[in-house]
C-alpha cells in the first residue's frame, strides 16, 4: 500500500518529504558503496560503451536507477574522497586552504576527527562499519612517518573496519594497512621511509611498460609485508575481504565503502583478466572491476540480503587520458565518451561520472534520472536513509537526495554546485543548465603530446576530435573569452562557449562562485570580479 501511495505521488509530482520517505522505508537497509577510481562516464556499457562488457554493473542499473548528470566535486582523487566522506567541499579543508591534489606519501589525515563522516552517521544507526580499499586521505598528525599504529585514521572517523591500500597503486608504499598495523609488519624489519631516488629500497611486484606509470618505492624494510603486496592481486584481495566482511555481518545492519583501485594505472588486473577486452590492459581492467562488482552482488543474493541492502556505484573523477587511456583509444574506446577533457580538468569529462543505485523494492528499477547530484551530497541522503537529522555544521555542502533514489521529483533539489578541478584558479560553478568556468582551459594536466602521462588539455582535445568554440589545433585561440560559460541541457558535450552571449548569466555565476572563493585565491582573470572571496558561502539546497 505505501509503495503504491509513493508511486501516486511522484506521478502527481508532489515532492516526497524525508519524513515520508522513512515511513516508506520502513527499516533502513544495509549500503554497499562501490567507489572505482578514474572510471570515466564512457567506461561501462550502460553508459555506452562498446568495446569493454560490464554486465554486472549493467545489471546494477537495469535493476536500479543510473544518474545522467552525477559528479564528483572535485576531478582529482584525494579531494573527491574528501567530500564523499564529510559531506563538504574540499576548499573548506584545512581551515579554508582547501585540498586540491592528491595526498602526498607523508600526508597526514586530511579530514578533521570532529567532523561528522558518513562513517559516523551509519555508526549513529546502529550500523557495522568498514571501509577497504584505497584510502589516500593520509594518517597521523603533522608528516606522516609511518611509525605504528598509523593514527588517527580512518578508525577514527567512524569506521569499525580498514583494510587497504594507504594511498594508491601508483605510489609507495606497496604494502597492505589492516586498522592501524602494516599487513606483514615485523619489530625487527619496519618499515622506512628513505625519500625519492631511494637506491635501498624494497623490490615491489616487476610489471611490464605497457602496465603504465608507477612510482618507485621509497621505502625500506618491511621485507615481509612487500611480498604480501602483489599488484596483479589487489582487486581479487579486495573483493574476497568484502565478501568475508559482509558474510561475517549478515545479521545485522552494515555499511561497506569499497574503493576499488580499478582502474587507476598502473593497469595490473589478473591474469583471468588479460585480453578479454577489445582495448587493452586498460579495458581489462574494467573487466576486473566489472568481476568485484559481480562477487558483491553474488554474495548479497547467497546470503539473503539483496532486498534489503541498498548498493551504490560511482566514480572518484573522470578517467585519465594517460598511457592506459591513449590505447584504449587507438582501437575506438573514449573513456569519457563524447565529453570534454579529462582527470583533473573541470570540463566536463573530469567530474561527470557514472552514478547507479540499486534498492530493490524502492528505487524502480531499469529507471534513470537526470537530477544534478554530487558525491558531497551522500551524507545527508545517508543520513535521511537512516532516519536523522543533521544540524546545519554537520550536513555542510551536502544535499539530500534520497527523493531522486525513491521517487521522481519534478524539480531540481539542488540549487547549485561547486566543482574544483586541480588548481584552484578554475574552481568552477554549476547552476541549472549553466556550467561557468572562472578562466581559460580545464585547470587540469598540462601534458601536450601523445604519449605523454599527463596528455590532457587543449592538444587532447584536438587529438581525440573533441571541438571546442575556444580551441583550435590543440591550442586556445588568441581572440577566445576570458572564461567560459555553458548550456549543459542544449550542449553537454560543451561544443561553444557562451561567455560573450550571457553578461548577465556570467555576471550571476561569478557572484555566486565569489562567496566560495578560498582566501587568498584569485578565481579567474574576469575583469571586475572581486579578488576577495566575499561571505561564506550559505549551504546550498
Amino acid at each position: 500500500m505505501k509503495n503504491i501511495v509513493l508511486l501516486f505521488l511522484s506521478v502527481i509530482g508532489v515532492s516526497l518529504t524525508p519524513a515520508s520517505l522513512l515511513r516508506a522505508a520502513e527499516t533502513p537497509p544495509n549500503v554497499v558503496l562501490i567507489f572505482a577510481d578514474d572510471l570515466g562516464y564512457g567506461d561501462l556499457g550502460c553508459y555506452g560503451a562498446t568495446k569493454v562488457q560490464t554486465p554486472n554493473i549493467d545489471r546494477l542499473a537495469a535493476e536500479g536507477r543510473r544518474f545522467t548528470d552525477a559528479h564528483s566535486a572535485s576531478a582529482v582523487c584525494t579531494p573527491s574522497r574528501y567530500a564523499l566522506l564529510t559531506g563538504q567541499y574540499p576548499l573548506r579543508a584545512s581551515g579554508g586552504k582547501g585540498v586540491w591534489g592528491p595526498a602526498p606519501v607523508t600526508a597526514p589525515l586530511l579530514v578533521d576527527t570532529e567532523k561528522t563522516t558518513i562513517a559516523d552517521v551509519f555508526k549513529r544507526g546502529g550500523y557495522e562499519t568498514a571501509v577497504l580499499g584505497k584510502w589516500h586521505l593520509g594518517f597521523g598528525k603533522g608528516n606522516n612517518d609511518w611509525q605504528e599504529p598509523l593514527r588517527p585514521g580512518p578508525q577514527d572517523l567512524g569506521f569499525d573496519y580498514y583494510f587497504g591500500l594507504p594511498v594508491v597503486n601508483s605510489a609507495p608504499p606497496y604494502v597492505f594497512v589492516e586498522n592501524d598495523r602494516i599487513v606483514g609488519s615485523d619489530p625487527d624489519d619496519p618499515l622506512v621511509f628513505l625519500g625519492r631516488n631511494a637506491e635501498d629500497a624494497t623490490p615491489i611486484t616487476p610489471i611490464p611498460p605497457e602496465a603504465a606509470q608507477r612510482s618507485p618505492n621509497q621505502f625500506g624494510g618491511a621485507k615481509a609485508a612487500h611480498k604480501l603486496f602483489n599488484d596483479y592481486q589487489v582487486g581479487t584481495t579486495l573483493a574476497e575481504k568484502s565478501v568475508e566482511w559482509i558474510k561475517e555481518r549478515k545479521d545485522q545492519p552494515f555499511f561497506l565503502y569499497l574503493a576499488t583501485t580499478n582502474i587507476h594505472h598502473p593497469f595490473t588486473p589478473a591474469k583471468r583478466f588479460q585480453g578479454t577486452s577489445q582495448c587493452g590492459l586498460y579495458g581489462d581492467s574494467i573487466h576486473e572491476l566489472d568481476w568485484v562488482v559481480g562477487e558483491i552482488l553474488s554474495c548479497l543474493e547467497d546470503n539473503g540480503l539483496s532486498d534489503s541492502t541498498m548498493v551504490l556505484f560511482t566514480s572518484d573523477n573522470g578517467g585519465m587520458f594517460n598511457h592506459g587511456g591513449q590505447a584504449a583509444f587507438t582501437v575506438g574506446h573514449r573513456q569519457n565518451g563524447d565529453l570534454l577533457g579529462f582527470k583533473f580538468g573541470v570540463w566536463e569529462g573530469g567530474q561527470r561520472v557514472p552514478f547507479i543505485v540499486r534498492w530493490p523494492g524502492k528505487v524502480k528499477a531499469g529507471t534513470t534520472s537526470n537530477q544534478v547530484i554530487g558525491n558531497v551530497d551522500m551524507l545527508a541522503t545517508f543520513a535521511a536513509l537512516t532516519q536523522q537529522k543533521l544540524d546545519k555544521v554537520e550536513q555542510a555542502d551536502s544535499v539530500n537526495m534520497l527523493p531522486a533514489f525513491v521517487g521522481e521529483p519534478k524539480e531540481p533539489i539542488r540549487d547549485h554546485l561547486v566543482l574544483a578541478p586541480h588548481k584552484g584558479t578554475h574552481l568552477s560553478v554549476r547552476k541549472g543548465k549553466w556550467m561557468y568556468i572562472p578562466q581559460q582551459g580545464s585547470g587540469g594536466f598540462t601534458g601536450r603530446k601523445p604519449g605523454d602521462h599527463t596528455f590532457a588539455g587543449p592538444p587532447a582535445v584536438s587529438f581525440v576530435g573533441s571541438v571546442n568554440s575556444d580551441i583550435e589545433n590543440g591550442k586556445i585561440k588568441k581572440d577566445a573569452p576570458p572564461a567560459q560559460l555553458y548550456d549543459l541541457d542544449a550542449d553537454v558535450n560543451q561544443t561553444r562557449n557562451l561567455y560573450n552571449e550571457y553578461p548577465e548569466i556570467v555576471k550571476e555565476m561569478n557572484e555566486l562562485l565569489a562567496s566560495y572563493a578560498p582566501p587568498k585565491q584569485k578565481l579567474g582573470a574576469v575583469k571586475g570580479r572581486p579578488s576577495a572571496p566575499g561571505k561564506p558561502a550559505k549551504k546550498t539546497q
